[in-house]
């Protein structure tokens, strides 16, 4: 009997399918073991607290942030566990609303700076002429600091929580850029991109099913610096006095307006300013978790 020849696989093939499907578990399986690191723990706590609090801001404080009262600049009490200010108006209430702010100033322009830095950055690791254009206005916007990025926006747009969430997500649109053009460049050397494109696999579904999966590891630890930084944008925005208007509660306009009376009422200054280093610690610990867990895969 004849025996009938066994088609080999195709190598290319082989490569073209199993590479990405075994780069992204690994980039999966160190993931998984990022957010069990103690650091990244510990991050993770110290923003659930502080997130938590925020929410139960009705609950946890009887006050309005914008009632006003007699009382003003009262020290530590049952009624107000952290003091009044200036207008009577309870310090408590007017820290865990303003932790709300910030919790949707980096809800919202994070992802927003993130979706158009990464599709910007693959339109620049596709198309030479387009990357180096893109390349140089990501010069451009880092040469701006934030603060001035800011003052900037708010000129045009006017001052307020809109100015303060298009100002992060500005400052964060050449960051996730760059870092999404590296990373696919890199990913369109490997074996398995190559050999897919051989195959005649278009480059748009190459890249959103298998180069795009295996660069979001930079980029999840990119978003956990940028929710850090967000904080110190919406703090220092605020106060300069083109953040979140007044008397709309907020943690950089608490700060600020807290500078006149350090003597008379400490905690005054100390809450807002225990919160913000709170935010910016848990954000910190679990950007360096998920990167040390990546950088080992």
């Amino acid at each position: 009997m004849s025996r009938r020849a066994v088609p080999k696989a195709n190598p290319a093939a082989r490569s073209a399918q199993g590479a990405p499907m075994s780069s992204a578990s690994a980039a999966d399986s160190a993931l998984r073991r990022g957010l069990r690191r103690p650091r990244t723990v510990i991050g993770l706590g110290i923003v659930a607290v502080c997130v938590l609090l925020g929410l139960l801001a009705p609950v946890l404080s009887a006050h309005s942030p914008l009632d006003q009262s007699f009382g003003a600049l009262q020290s530590l009490s049952l009624a107000h566990p952290l003091g009044t200010d200036e207008l009577g108006r309870d310090l408590l209430a007017r820290v865990l609303y303003g932790i709300r702010v910030d919790v949707v100033v980096a809800v919202v322009a994070i992802p927003l700076g993130a979706l158009v830095g990464c599709t910007l950055g693959m339109l620049s690791a596709n198309n030479r002429w387009y990357g180096t254009l893109l390349q140089r206005s990501f010069d451009l916007m880092l040469a701006f600091t934030a603060l001035i990025m800011g003052m900037l926006i708010a000129a045009l747009i006017g001052s307020g929580t809109p100015a303060v969430i298009l100002t992060v997500a500005l400052v964060n649109v050449p960051l996730f850029g760059r870092i999404t053009r590296s990373a696919v460049m890199t990913q369109l050397s490997r074996d398995y991109a190559v050999a897919a494109e051989v195959l005649g696999v278009s480059r748009s579904r190459l890249m959103l099913r298998h180069i795009l999966p295996n660069s979001v590891d930079a980029l999840i630890v990119q978003a956990a610096l940028s929710f850090s930084m967000a904080v110190f944008i919406e703090g220092a925005m605020s106060f300069v006095g083109i953040g979140v208007r007044p008397p709309d509660p907020s943690l950089g306009a608490t700060l600020k307006a807290s500078i006149n009376f350090l003597g008379q009422t400490p905690a005054y200054s100390i809450a807002p300013m225990v919160v913000v280093t709170l935010l910016v610690l848990g954000f910190t610990l679990i950007s360096d978790g998920l990167n040390q867990a990546l950088l080992k895969r």
